[in-house]
């Protein structure tokens, strides 16, 4: 009995009839992507039409009511939110245009079917709307995020080897601008949330600093896709992290690396600029709160920094601090580091191969350097949202502990961290 009913369940699930009502809505023209493509199909009701009825006790088992369609939950972000959606009972739909690889670690972070990988293309609007069309919520964390890098010469001349795939790339490529990622794809996604008639709410994560006057063209970008989002659906809230910190990161995992391998990490300009770090797992708990509360949060829009201020040498001094290494930098002034990373800018799109990925020198990164970057006085923040975030210094980096010399329990400095008291 049990093989003919599922024999049966398989034969309704892969007819016509079952998604008829989908490809009358959308008409999904390439038979690679979205609900046509009976691998990333689901059984869910056809249309968002609000809250799913919750049931169980809040765990991974349960209904939580949220049915979310993550863009970019293959990235540093997306990990930590989709975790902590999945662990509460929601549904997580998350569209990715890699390898069927990219979203695999994610699916052991629900329960049975909860996770489920849909390839699409963002430049495809039906395979857009193929991910979206059974969601209540949608939230966006595709978009480049900056990222306060040290500076080697010699970085920059091994970056020519390396190719990083990275969901959230801070710098341009030929194929994506930073136009294109931060603006012109959010504002799609508004759109089609807005034409879609069941989605509850619409998250867009965006960057701290976000100006239409800053130097950086990420943050302007940044800047016009919060504009464009909330002229499209008011209700949307919008979310300004400041440089998240985490065991992916891509600050300072990159600084410890190099500072293992060359004994010494370069510095733009002074290394004065004042940045307010943040946990990326209370980003996350920022995005999963918002979307708990009773709507208070809606047409909002929140900062989100760390409870500490750093200077980028505050925050090498931690990183050394953790690794357990004797600090030494090299300044580089801010025109030299120009003048590095404007090659790259000038020969993007004027020759017909692709060029090395700036790991280090990114000329739109050093402009965001040259201002400090950190939570408005009257702006709304975690305490609006009922969360205490994270001091830097403990938990959220002891990640670190991987680079010490000599493996975790050592490192170069460990005679003055440990006492000789406590030998036997």
């Amino acid at each position: 009995m049990q093989a003919l009913s599922r024999r049966l369940g398989r034969q309704s699930f892969n007819s016509a009839a079952s998604i008829s009502s989908l490809r009358s809505t959308y008409s999904i023209s390439d038979a690679g992507y979205g609900l046509d493509y009976p691998r990333y199909g689901s059984t869910l009701a056809s249309r968002g039409s609000g809250y799913v009825v919750r049931k169980g006790t809040g765990g991974r088992s349960s209904v939580s009511g949220i049915i979310a369609t993550v863009f970019g939950a293959t990235g540093f972000l997306g990990r930590y939110l989709v975790q902590q959606l999945a662990k509460m009972g929601s549904q997580v739909l998350v569209p990715f245009r890699g390898s069927e690889d990219s979203p695999r670690h994610l699916k052991l972070m629900g329960d049975l079917g909860q996770i489920v990988p849909m390839k699409y293309n963002p430049r495809d609007e039906n395979s857009i709307k193929a991910a979206m069309a059974k969601a209540n919520v949608v939230i966006n964390l595709i978009g480049i995020t900056l990222i306060c890098a040290a500076l080697s010469f010699i970085s920059l001349v091994m970056c020519c080897f390396m190719i990083l795939l990275l969901a959230g790339r801070e710098y341009e490529t030929r194929n994506y601008s930073f136009e294109d990622v931060n603006h012109h794809m959010a504002e799609q996604l508004a759109l089609i949330a807005k034409e879609h008639g069941g989605i509850m709410r619409f998250v867009q994560v965006s960057c701290l600093g976000a100006s239409s006057t800053s130097l950086s063209r990420l943050l302007r970008a940044k800047a016009a896709a919060e504009e464009a989002i909330l002229r499209d659906v008011p209700e949307a809230t919008i979310m300004r992290p400041s440089t998240m910190i985490g065991t992916e990161d891509r600050i300072l995992n990159r600084w410890a690396h190099f500072a293992k391998n060359y004994s010494f990490l370069p510095l733009i300009g002074d290394g004065s600029t004042r940045i307010q770090p943040v946990y990326v797992v209370d980003v996350a708990a920022a995005i999963v709160a918002a979307l708990k509360d009773d709507g208070s949060s809606m047409g909002k829009i929140y900062e989100l920094g760390g409870p500490e201020v750093f200077t980028i040498r505050e925050l090498a001094e931690l990183m050394y601090d953790t690794i357990r290494e004797y600090p030494h930098y090299m300044k580089v002034p801010f025109p030299i580091a120009k003048i590095l990373a404007s090659p790259r800018e000038i020969f993007l799109k004027k020759v017909p191969f692709p060029l090395p990925t700036p790991n280090i020198f990114n000329l739109d990164e050093i402009h965001a350097l040259s201002q400090d970057t950190l939570v408005s006085e009257n702006a709304l923040t975690f305490s609006d949202l009922d969360i205490a975030p994270h001091k830097l210094k403990g938990y959220p980096v002891e990640y670190l502990a991987a680079y010490r010399k000599g493996g975790p329990q050592f490192g170069s400095t460990i005679s003055k961290k440990v006492s000789p008291d406590a030998y036997p």
